[in-house]
């Protein structure tokens, strides 16, 4: 057992330090397993060796280990111990979930839950792994996930590809490739691999990220806006390209200039890249990619005294939570996560149901939400 202890490193060098005690417990249970440092069916150390090796409280620690159990990582079993959970294929099937972004992008969380409530109506169980936390890089972490999948021959994985990195292809391709030799099936979350028109052999959940590129655009156009900028940070996904064709379809469907120079890719958090942009085109509306790109891009033009939607409207994609809580409310589009969820379920157990029919792109639909920053909301 004093082997086994060992095993498990400092917390204070893997999470942040400002983190609540059962958090770094948690995360680093959650690394070990990952690294299978613990493997499938083996014992962990008792709560109170590991309150020791932690130096907390087994209070403590059985709140860490409670949500391990809640995650699907381990069984707790009365009068034995804890023990690293292996599939039971007897209550269904398991999928992992490799959602690098897990953590970052909050549609994913949403979209998790719909398909953990639609899993456990067939009695199919989920492995939830984060590759957000952690000191190693996310393309790391996201192959240590990979390979514990791989370990715990799950009947299939659900994927949101690696985005935001200069080595992002590189990446995909080799988690895409290990589940390929292994026979396990892939469903790809939000996004494709590549960009259009390249099209990968996989099933896609989404939206219809060229309808709401098209959406969002033709909305701030109704509202009076003539000179509209697209903007999206570096290396986005493919999802981004997608959006930035239906903007360009709205401006063309509306009789005005579609012009390569309205799309800009860089940091909205940039004042002078901001500042730049409205010098050389004077826009009267921002379509962002994203929730995310639009909160920064807002924080940007309050410092630069530009007055939102008094001198330029904004709109969004995603109503991630906090576009109603900045300081002019987003108008976005939302996505039904918790429906994408349940498509996603369905699509797996049609995969693996019929193994060999052609690709599909399951996309749904979204729903404007009409706040204050396009100057039309209430």
């Amino acid at each position: 057992m004093a082997k086994l202890i060992k095993q498990l490193p400092e917390t204070d060098s893997v999470v942040d330090s400002q983190a609540p005690k059962y958090q770094k417990i948690l995360l680093e249970l959650k690394r070990a397993i990952v690294n299978r440092e613990f493997k499938p069916g083996e014992k962990l150390p008792s709560e109170m060796q590991l309150a020791e090796t932690f130096s907390t409280s087994r209070l403590t620690v059985a709140r860490a280990l409670k949500e391990l159990q809640s995650q699907g990582l381990i069984d707790r079993r009365a009068g034995s111990g804890t023990y690293v959970r292996e599939p039971d294929r007897a209550q269904g099937h398991v999928f992992g979930l490799l959602i690098p972004g897990l953590g970052e992008t909050e549609i994913f969380e949403p979209i998790c839950q719909g398909m953990a409530r639609a899993g456990r109506a067939g009695r199919h169980a989920l492995l939830w792994g984060d590759a957000t936390h952690g000191a190693e890089p996310k393309e790391q972490q996201a192959k240590q996930l990979c390979e514990y999948y791989l370990s715990m021959d799950v009947s299939g994985v659900f994927f949101a590809p690696v985005e935001l990195l200069p080595n992002m292809d590189e990446v995909n391709r080799w988690i895409i490739d290990a589940f390929e030799r292994a026979g396990i099936p892939l469903i790809l979350l939000d996004r494709d691999l590549y960009p259009y028109p390249l099209r990968s052999r996989f099933d896609l959940v989404g939206i219809d990220n060229r309808r709401a590129g098209y959406m969002v655009t033709d909305h701030v156009i109704q509202a009076g806006c003539r000179r509209i900028v697209f903007i999206a940070r570096p290396r986005s996904a493919s999802t981004v390209d997608a959006r930035i064709a239906g903007y360009r379809e709205a401006l063309f469907a509306n009789d005005l200039p579609v012009d390569r120079e309205s799309v800009f890719r860089g940091d909205p958090s940039s004042q002078d890249w901001i500042g730049q942009i409205i010098e050389s085109v004077n826009p009267d509306a921002f379509v962002c990619a994203n929730d995310h790109t639009a909160g920064h891009l807002m924080h940007t033009l309050d410092a630069l005294e530009v007055r939102v939607p008094d001198d330029i409207r904004i709109v969004g994609m995603d109503d991630v939570k906090y576009a109603s809580l900045l300081r002019v409310p987003l108008t976005t589009l939302r996505q039904p996560c918790h429906d994408l969820g349940a498509a996603a379920i369905s699509a797996m157990l049609e995969r693996i149901a019929h193994p060999t029919m052609p690709a599909r792109d399951i996309l749904l639909d979204c729903k404007m939400i009409v706040r204050q920053s396009c100057g039309r909301g209430s």
